[in-house]
């Protein structure tokens, strides 16, 4: 009876070194996982903060102001170009000031 009672023991022992075994290597598994997330939450929020930095050099008044006469051939409006156009009065055909 006590070897039988010993062989029950020692197959409980034998599971639970194995799941003991089997639950550190998930929880280093899992660990470096969770660093390698938190490494790439780091790298991400660098890279955001680059590109808003970016976004706000891109967004300057001055840019915007020499990409608009540069490349859109953009002008200010003067009263030379400045078309007025009354209340009552229908638009000349021939696109003239009045």
């Amino acid at each position: 009876m006590t070897k039988l009672l010993n062989a029950v023991l020692l197959v409980l022992l034998l599971g639970s070194a194995f799941a003991l075994v089997r639950n550190a290597y998930e929880s280093r598994r899992l660990f470096a996982a969770l660093d390698r997330a938190k490494n790439e939450q780091y790298q991400l929020e660098a890279d955001y903060k680059r590109l808003d930095a970016e976004r706000q050099a891109q967004a300057t008044n001055l840019r915007v102001e020499r990409v608009a006469r540069e490349k859109l051939a953009m002008r200010p409006a003067t009263p030379a170009v400045t078309q007025y156009v009354g209340a009552g009065a229908a638009p000349a055909a021939s696109g003239g000031t009045p």
